[in-house]
């Protein structure tokens, strides 16, 4: 077993992630898709989008619930992405 070819590999593979990572964009909606936010990999709030109609109750509580459940949602969803991404991570030789 060649250490340095392991840690060549690793490093192969761990670039790849950071790049897959990097690419990642998840969608996540609350409120009947009132509020859609998009999330990249690294959990950069990338976009919000507010459906007008929901602006005309001026109920500025109710907004703020559904952001923050949008963004929980895609913040779940990211998590959820790594998660299957690193469970299919194995070093070679181990």
């Amino acid at each position: 077993m060649d250490v340095r070819a392991i840690m060549q590999q690793a490093q192969k593979m761990q670039e790849k992630l950071q790049q897959e990572i990097a690419a990642l964009k998840v969608e996540a909606s609350a409120g009947g898709s009132m509020v859609t936010v998009t999330m990249g990999g690294n959990r950069e709030l990338l976009s919000v989008r507010i459906d007008p109609q929901i602006l005309e109750s001026k109920d500025a509580e109710m907004l703020e619930d559904l952001v923050r459940a949008a963004v929980n949602e895609a913040n779940r969803k990211v998590e959820a992405a790594l998660s299957d991404r690193m469970s299919g991570l194995r070093v070679p030789g181990f």
